[in-house]
């Protein structure tokens, strides 16, 4: 039955190496149920409220990936959109947090009616081949940098941006142990490489102190009442220029955020059709539609697709099945909280730092010999760590593109959709 509904033999895949990557990428992501509640917490939410809202908005947006998209991408409340959420919104700007909560819920119900009508998934589509060859390499050299950050190899610096951390702290030590472990396993062939080093490191970082033990060592309770959280919405301020621009944000991170991780993926794991379009994608963008929906009435951020979920293709994860087993595990993280909160940035560092490898490998297929391709792919690439969003690199990738083919007279390149997609970011910067 798993391999009739989910296409197992068509796509040459086993419920094995489904599931194997589906757990890898739970691993990789389930830092999440730790980091934002407390960055949420920053704003005043009930942190144990917002643990479970942030489960349950990633079992819902997550399931549907699997069951209506039958693509193995994981969801959960977005890193960065958290972070706006709080400081920005909340804290920046001095409005409540169920205002923002109110600016999330009405961003969710903006994207499902923009999928049904196909307008993202018109944008998904209008993205030239080599952009999305190099928007994977960019993610790859993005989530690479998050793992080095992670784990303090490369730290903060006033006088050079980014620095090299101490090297001989214990969380860089563990870091680079598991690297190391983990390519080990990699040049060997070993099934589930990620997995075990995600476990190894855990598991050895509890003598140095890297890895925190829960203080009550009763691993499985009920799930924290939603209650703090639940439907807490703020109508008086819809109609404002404030929730405007904090609404237009939200749209426009999420909406490339998305598309950016869809398109890099779908083109790592070698899914994109021969018209070089992301299989099913309307249905995907629905889940983090319904998603983001759902999880401003539980109570948590806007809800995205992962980037980490390129582990999980990484190990061989091709359908639905992959994103199904994630959701199966945030379903089950409600009862073993304290047992996946505990897992290390030191143990999730190393997958992130191999599979940005492995995501670099769509840059072989990028035409480099015709500059008006070659450039706006550079720098789609390049700008994604140095700006630290998936979304501002593919702001710059798309108007270069659009404005070098414009003065080469390379009309027939650009679609009406780019010129239209590059107005709304120049609009974007302007605000």
């Amino acid at each position: 039955m798993l391999d009739k509904f989910f296409s197992l033999t068509k796509n040459k895949t086993t419920v094995k190496t489904e599931i194997i990557a589906g757990i890898t990428t739970f691993m990789t992501m389930a830092y999440i149920l730790a980091v934002n509640p407390d960055i949420l917490g920053a704003a005043g939410m009930d942190k144990s409220a917002v643990f479970t809202a942030t489960a349950l908005s990633a079992v819902i947006a997550t399931m549907v990936m699997a069951l209506v998209a039958r693509l193995p991408f994981a969801l959960a409340p977005g890193m960065g959109l958290n972070a706006f959420f709080a400081f920005t919104v909340v804290i920046g700007m001095h409005y409540s947090w169920q205002f923002a909560l109110t600016a999330v819920f009405i961003e969710g119900i903006i994207f499902i009616l923009l999928t049904a009508f196909n307008v993202r998934e018109l944008i998904v589509n209008s993205i030239p081949i080599n952009m999305k060859h190099a928007v994977s390499a960019g993610i790859g050299l993005f989530i690479a940098f998050i793992g080095l950050q992670n784990a303090g190899i490369i730290v903060n610096s006033d006088a050079t941006l980014v620095h090299l951390g101490n090297m001989g702290s214990p969380t860089v030590l563990i870091a680079l142990g598991g690297i190391l472990l983990t390519g080990v396993l990699l040049v060997l062939r070993v099934k589930g490489a990620l997995l075990i080093g995600i476990i190894v490191a855990t598991l050895a970082g509890i003598p140095f102190g890297v890895t925190k033990l829960p203080e009550n060592m009763s691993l499985i309770s009920l799930p924290p009442s939603m209650e703090p959280v639940f439907f807490k919405f703020d109508f008086s301020r819809v109609f404002t220029l404030d929730m405007a621009i904090v609404l237009f944000t939200f749209l426009f991170v999420d909406m490339f955020d998305t598309v950016g991780t869809l398109v890099g993926v779908s083109s790592k794991a070698d899914m994109l059709t021969k018209e070089g379009k992301v299989p099913r994608v309307k249905q995907a963008l629905f889940a983090d539609a319904i998603g983001t929906t759902f999880g401003a009435i539980f109570g948590t951020s806007t809800v995205t697709t992962y980037v980490e979920s390129a582990a999980g293709v990484a190990e061989g994860g091709k359908t639905g099945l992959t994103a199904f087993t994630a959701a199966c595990l945030f379903a089950i993280a409600l009862f073993f909280a304290p047992v996946f909160t505990m897992i290390p940035s030191a143990a999730t560092a190393p997958a992130l730092v191999l599979v940005g490898l492995f995501m670099l490998s769509p840059i072989k297929k990028i035409d480099l010999d015709d500059f008006t391709e070659a450039i706006p792919a550079f720098l789609t690439i390049i700008m994604m760590p140095l700006t630290y969003s998936i979304a501002d690199g593919i702001v710059f990738g798309m108007l270069s593109y659009v404005v070098l083919k414009v003065l080469s007279g390379k009309f027939k390149d650009i679609s009406i959709t780019m010129v239209v997609i590059a107005l709304l970011f120049i609009i974007k910067f302007l605000i």
